[in-house]
């Protein structure tokens, strides 16, 4: 202990810190002295620092040099990604038990080290306690145990990236690259400003551990599109992202047509409502969000929203807990002049002020500050300014709160506070976010599912449900194939429609059939009235005349999905499943048609299509039994309470169906689209269109609610454009052109849709067999996102 002059009792007068081991406080500054303060990148277990790089300076909250960080080149990237691919050859076949043995392992080396790496988090404002990270080992090495046991027969992508923005905490990181090791993965990570000297440290501690060599690689550089460049190496398997949404849209456009699937999860600058009801404890409440929305650094930006019978009784405490609070330090001198802004434009709309003291004339310290009387179309409120500024808007009932909630684009957590405990949960159900927290706010533990609902994220992080991404069904190979991104125009992709023609019904008993389009429960003709001739290989006959589809249409299926849609979701998982079954009972009377569909245009024998049409009809009938067997869970919290994991529908989604088994392949993608409760917007194959509209009938005849599938047929490209570019629609599955897999990962940005794309070239369908039973578990993973309650109790 060091040398004091003062006594324990003084201490305890004066409040002050008491004195410190003199090692405790020097281990973070000797690692960075051992490096000389300039830290290369981590590959294949030791540090590198190539010749002739760019370095990077990190600076500390009071602008102090803290080290400097090389960034990588082109040449390092193939380098670590070779080496990546050994590392997982090695990795991957390591048994299950051995697997967990090095990530616990590293528990107690952790320990060791313990001072160093909170030492260097707090420096690197990296925020990530070590005992966080102790709970994310022990429960992701659990998994790496049990992976054989409970999800045997899916198997490890390969090499992943794990790309993070400067202002990513290390938690964040950690809890996408301990899933991914776990299940058996080599890791790259990419990380930002804050987290690349606690990550090199991590990975330094991680190959002291016992991880191979080339399992987990570290490459530093000067921004986000640092990822891109890895992404583009053909080792490469899987890109997950965790940030701001600004860095997120960049790596999603730069690594647009490159073959290799993106995630993204922009936790970074999302707004969460925390919402007030007049039976919750007010004081708690008050003293919640105080603490939640006026930390000096906070991820996410609060609306606080008050029932307005104990709006007084909120302001009044409000007023008496901020009294006498410090000032706030802003990011920058420069953001001081959009808060005042912000502030400014708040008055100017009619909103009042709570502050707990003046504003300082100048500099990057600002008062916390209250926005009584805001609107939800507010420009703070929409787009909320850096800084210690809480909107506070009011509502009257429970309907009006979740409106409020959900006016956000955003959808990342929410914070409920009531003691009516129905209330509360009648409320998180119906919230659009990944997170409710009933009574608390910001807990996380990694036992339970995360998913961006809207505009957070197209990923779950969490749970075993978070371990997904980082595997491979067994039923399908990868489904892009890696390329380089084609040259492409995006504002004229699929402007080009294909010749249409007004069929020749002046002798109809001759001419071939004209099919319609279903849209809103009603079969009709294409808006531009307009059909395509289908005609049969090498210049054939013409078969039939199939409706040309076009924008219009897209736009109103839309709007039949969504008027039924949430009727749909909130029925009975038993009701739901009655009506796949009355599906089924009318695809059976429509069985010998639905077999002459497929056999006059796939050219095959009568016995082989009634063949499919038996499959599509299990098929159908295995979906309505999977209704109500695979639900969430009540999990375990790390402190007292409950915890619930539900599954939720996506919303609407739009399927640009596949050439391959058109029927079955038909069936199988909308029946785990309309079991999980979405609604539907079908693009029937243009190669293959005849199955899809053949079952136009099989709809009509049954009792599923008008304008939950619709069915338009047409251009692909062009209906893939409209699906697109509709902000309703919240998912895109796409079998269809390189281009188009292309053009949905650029253009899916804004807002943010869920894809599942599959290049169907020379091996059709991404090599998927559609008849294989483990098809019903991938794709229902694929049609739901999970929301996570928080119950604590006393």
């Amino acid at each position: 202990m060091a040398a004091s002059s003062s006594s324990v009792f003084s201490i305890f007068q004066s409040m002050e810190y008491g004195p410190a081991a003199a090692s405790s406080c020097a281990t973070a500054q000797a690692w960075l002295d051992h490096h000389s303060r300039s830290l290369g990148l981590f590959i294949n277990g030791k540090f590198v620092r190539p010749a002739d790089r760019q370095t990077r300076s990190l600076t500390d909250s009071k602008g102090g040099d803290v080290c400097s960080i090389v960034c990588a080149a082109d040449d390092d990237v193939s380098q670590c990604a070779s080496l990546a691919v050994s590392g997982h050859r090695v990795w991957s076949r390591t048994t299950c038990y051995n697997r967990a043995k090095v990530l616990l392992r590293l528990v107690s080396v952790l320990g060791q080290h313990t001072q160093c790496v909170s030492e260097l988090c707090e420096l690197c404002e990296a925020s990530c306690s070590t005992s966080t990270l102790v709970r994310l080992l022990q429960y992701y090495s659990s998994w790496a145990q049990l992976r054989d046991t409970l999800i045997s027969s899916w198997t490890p992508l390969g090499v992943v990236a794990v790309v993070v923005s400067d202002d990513c905490s290390l938690h964040s990181l950690m809890l996408k690259v301990l899933p991914a090791l776990a299940m058996g993965n080599s890791v790259i990570i990419v990380p930002g400003r804050s987290t690349a000297p606690p990550a090199l440290l991590l990975a330094q501690l991680f190959i002291s551990a016992g991880l191979p060599v080339g399992a987990l690689n570290v490459l530093t550089g000067s921004d986000t599109l640092l990822g891109a460049t890895v992404a583009q190496n053909p080792c490469i398997n899987y890109v997950t992202y965790c940030g701001n949404k600004q860095d997120g849209v960049m790596l999603c456009k730069a690594t647009a047509g490159m073959g290799v699937p993106v995630s993204v999860f922009p936790c970074i600058g999302a707004t969460c409502p925390f919402i007030i009801f007049e039976s919750a404890d007010i004081d708690s409440a008050v003293d919640g969000v105080i603490e939640a929305a006026f930390k000096k650094k906070k991820e996410i930006h609060w609306v606080l929203c008050v029932q307005e019978s104990v709006l007084d009784g909120v302001v009044a405490r409000l007023k008496l807990r901020l009294a006498g609070r410090k000032c706030v330090g802003l990011p920058s001198e420069a953001d001081r002049v959009l808060v005042e802004a912000a502030v400014q434009e708040a008055q100017q709309q009619g909103a009042t002020l709570v502050q707990s003291c003046a504003a300082p004339p100048s500099g990057d310290l600002y008062p916390p500050t209250v926005l009584c009387g805001a609107a939800p179309s507010s420009p703070f409120v929409v787009s909320p300014s850096p800084g210690p500024l809480l909107p506070l808007m009011t509502f009257r009932s429970n309907t009006e709160a979740v409106t409020l909630g959900n006016h956000s684009p955003h959808g990342l957590a929410a914070s409920i506070w009531t003691e009516d405990l129905t209330l509360a949960l009648e409320t998180a159900k119906s919230l659009s976010v990944g997170s409710v927290w009933v009574n608390s706010h910001s807990v996380s533990d990694p036992c339970l599912p995360v998913s961006g609902h809207k505009d957070s994220g197209t990923c779950t992080d969490g749970g075993q449900e978070g371990l997904y991404q980082f595997l491979r069904p067994p039923c399908s190979s990868s489904s892009l194939p890696r390329s380089t991104p084609v040259a492409m125009d995006y504002t004229k992709f699929g402007t080009a429609a294909p010749t249409t023609i007004i069929p020749d019904e002046s002798d109809a008993a001759s001419a071939p059939k004209s099919y319609l389009q279903f849209v809103g429960g009603k079969a009709c003709k294409s808006e531009s009235g307009r059909s395509v001739a289908l005609q049969l290989p090498a210049g054939g006959s013409v078969l039939a005349y199939c409706p040309d589809g076009g924008r219009k249409d897209v736009r109103n299926a839309v709007e039949a999905a969504i008027k039924v849609q949430p009727s749909w979701m909130k029925k009975s998982l038993s009701a739901r499943a009655q009506s796949l079954y009355s599906l089924v009972k009318s695809l059976e009377s429509k069985r010998r048609d639905l077999a002459a569909s497929i056999s006059a245009q796939a050219t095959l024998s009568v016995e082989e299509a009634e063949k499919e049409a038996d499959l599509s009809i299990a098929r159908l009938s295995d979906w309505a039994a999977y209704c109500d067997k695979i639900q969430g869970a009540a999990l375990p919290m790390p402190q007292s309470g409950s915890a619930l994991s539900i599954p939720e529908a996506l919303g609407v989604v739009g399927i640009v169906l596949p050439d391959k088994s058109p029927l079955l392949s038909m069936v199988t993608l909308l029946g785990a689209a309309l079991a999980t409760g979405n609604a539907v917007i079908m693009v029937p194959s243009q190669k293959s269109p005849l199955a899809a509209l053949a079952f136009i009938q099989v709809l009509q005849a049954s009792d599923l609610p008008a304008g939950l599938v619709n069915v338009i047929s047409g251009s692909r490209d062009q209906l893939t454009v409209a699906l697109a570019n509709h902000s309703v629609i919240k998912a895109v599955w796409y079998w269809g052109s390189a281009e188009g897999c292309q053009f949905l990962q650029y253009t899916c940005t804004n807002p943010l849709k869920t894809l599942q794309l599959v290049c169907q070239g020379e091996e059709e369908d991404g090599g998927r067999d559609w008849t294989h039973p483990s098809l019903l578990e991938e794709m229902w993973r694929n049609a739901v996102q999970w929301k996570s309650v928080w119950i604590p109790t006393a």
